[in-house]
């Protein structure tokens, strides 16, 4: 792993959260995005080297919205940069972890996705991240 990539808080409402994050860190969202498949839409905040992920649900079954309704809104996922998301998810899984989609699905902000389930890392949720290259 290269480096943390970014912290994912799932929130109620995006635009009213885009606000309050701009406040906090005296800087503007660079990026939104909807990501279909996963019925969420992104915020993305930059700081330094790292990044700030907002995420709201845009639907009632989705991951976001099961996880505010059971804890409310806060920090969702850690996630971490990773150069061959494959070999990480066989590292991983050899170590013993818990990989909740062994195959890398397409996520927001151009990257490649993997989750490792939190029974297996302290009830924290772990996401992989690789940057999709051009040729893919």
């Amino acid at each position: 792993m290269k480096k943390i990539e970014h912290i994912g808080i799932a929130v109620k409402n995006l635009e009213n959260s885009n606000e309050l994050f701009a406040k906090l860190l005296g800087t503007a969202s660079f990026k939104t995005e909807t990501v279909e498949s996963e019925g969420v839409k992104t915020s993305f905040f930059k700081l330094g080297t790292h990044k700030i992920e907002l995420l709201e649900a845009t639907n009632e079954d989705s991951a976001i919205a099961k996880f505010i309704a059971k804890k409310g809104e806060g920090i969702h996922h850690i996630a971490f940069d990773v150069d061959d998301i494959e070999a990480e998810v066989k590292r991983l899984t050899d170590e013993g972890f818990v990989v909740l989609n062994e195959i890398p699905k397409k996520g927001a902000d151009n990257k490649l996705v993997v989750f490792l389930h939190p029974k297996t890392t302290n009830g924290v949720l772990i996401e992989l991240c690789q940057e999709i290259s051009l040729k893919e």
